[in-house]
């Protein structure tokens, strides 16, 4: 473990539980990992998709002794319940004729250690339901501890108080992740582009400005330019992804891509035969991509 790693897992098994704050790329799952080398107990993981949570169970099998049958998927694929579950957050809280039939199950067990995986998701109405799970410890694991509802604090109350948190820039400073270059490059509306913006409602023209056709040629400009590195194009707008995908002939993946299509997609990726990926807000969450150089947030 890395030092600051290391200061993570003290930090949260001197308190029994709590949240620990570590920026992308700093291994979270690590610090996860060593928890439960702390904690030797049966142990529950909840991540937001069931790709973090195979993703997970990749890292486990090969940073730990942990073998591939010690560990469970729980989701909508899969009902496997071990020493390690991962199971999901949606799973967990669906609701069949106004019963929690998975939360009741999980929540009979005696589990040593609950981990949660993005943490700062679990104020929403549905994910709060699973800090009702009983336990001995609880570790809250995010590199964004903040909230577009301000309701992070609420984490505290659920999780327990934030033990451990490692900002970007000490890290970097560190030479643990790679230092990123923010650049802004502004694209000029045309006149129609303009005038339609002008005369439109309020709440319509952020996202009239979002996804101006302007901006394609840049993005195209942007990929030419860095076409030695893996890139990932991210876009807030479906339409927008489908029509930055067929402008740049390049695969796109959305909360409607199933599992077995994004775990292709990623792999191919990682493998590099893939240099260029478009993606939605599906990317904000637990997607280990540590191959991707540029980022084009459109």
């Amino acid at each position: 473990l890395r030092d600051y790693q290391r200061d993570a897992v003290t930090g949260f098994w001197a308190g029994g539980s709590g949240v620990v704050v570590l920026p992308c790329g700093a291994g979270k799952t690590l610090v996860g990992a060593a928890a439960m080398a702390e904690a030797q107990a049966t142990t529950l993981i909840l991540v937001t998709n069931t790709v973090a949570g195979r993703q997970w169970k990749r890292e486990l099998i090969a940073r730990t002794s942990l073998t591939e049958d010690e560990i469970g998927e729980y989701s909508g694929e899969r009902k496997e319940i071990r020493p390690v579950t991962i199971a999901t957050y949606q799973v967990l809280t669906t609701r069949r004729a106004g019963v929690f039939t998975h939360l009741d199950l999980f929540g009979a067990r005696d589990w040593g250690l609950i981990i949660y995986d993005e943490v700062h998701l679990l104020p929403a109405p549905i994910f709060r339901f699973t800090a009702d799970l009983q336990a001995r410890r609880r570790l809250g694991l995010t590199a964004t501890l903040v909230r577009e509802d301000g309701r992070e604090g609420d984490v505290f109350s659920l999780i327990g108080p934030k033990r451990y948190d490692a900002p970007w820039k000490d890290i970097e400073a560190q030479g643990w992740i790679a230092p990123a270059e923010c650049v802004e490059v502004r694209a000029t509306l045309t006149d129609e582009e303009r005038m339609a913006y002008a005369v439109s409602e309020n709440e319509d023209k952020y996202r009239m400005a979002a996804t101006a056709r302007t901006k394609l040629p840049v993005v195209k400009a942007l990929v030419d330019r860095h076409k030695n590195d893996q890139i990932l194009v991210i876009g807030a707008y479906l339409d927008q992804l489908h029509e930055i995908g067929k402008y740049l002939e390049a695969p796109i993946v959305q909360g409607a891509t199933t599992n077995k299509e994004r775990e292709r997609l990623f792999d191919a990726f990682r493998a590099g035969d893939l240099p260029t990926l478009v993606i939605s807000r599906v990317g904000n969450f637990s997607i280990d991509l540590p191959e991707a150089a540029v980022a084009i947030q459109v």
